[in-house]
C-alpha cells in the first residue's frame, strides 16, 4: 500500500491483523514516514508518481473513497488489465459508458473477495 495513514493505515492494520505481510511504498524520502503498521517500507522519493509502483506490484486494486491519487491507481490498475474494486470510490466510466471492470463492494472483504477470490 501507499504506507501512510488514513485508509493507508487502516488498510496495513487490517492485513496484519490477518496475519499477512505488509509493504509500504513511501512517496517521500524517509522510511520512518511509515504507519506503524508497515513491516517493510520502501522511500521512492517519488511524490505521486510512486503510484506506478504500487499498481504494477500488486494483484488487484481495492479504491476507497480517494481523491486524485486514488484515481490515478484506478486509471493504471485498468490500463495494465489488473482488478479492482471500489467502496465508496470513483465512478469510472468509458465515453459516457460505466466501466463494469470495476466491481462495487460494500465492505472491505468483499472488496477481497471479489478480486481476489473467497478462496485465495
Amino acid at each position: 500500500c501507499g504506507g501512510l495513514g488514513g485508509v493507508m493505515e487502516s488498510t496495513c492494520k487490517g492485513a496484519k491483523e490477518a496475519g499477512g505481510p505488509t509493504i509500504g511504498i513511501l512517496p517521500g524520502p524517509f522510511r520512518g514516514a511509515a504507519n506503524p503498521y508497515v513491516d517493510h517500507a520502501i522511500a521512492t522519493d517519488m511524490g505521486q508518481a510512486r503510484n506506478a509502483i504500487i499498481v504494477r506490484t500488486v494483484d488487484a486494486v481495492v479504491a476507497v473513497g480517494g481523491e486524485y491519487g486514488t484515481l490515478s491507481e484506478i486509471a493504471m490498475a485498468l490500463k495494465m488489465g489488473k482488478k479492482v474494486a471500489a467502496i465508496s470510490s470513483w465512478e469510472i466510466s468509458r465515453r459516457g459508458v460505466p466501466d463494469d471492470k470495476i466491481v462495487r463492494a460494500s465492505t472491505p472483504q468483499e472488496a477481497v473477495d471479489a478480486v481476489m477470490g473467497p478462496e485465495r
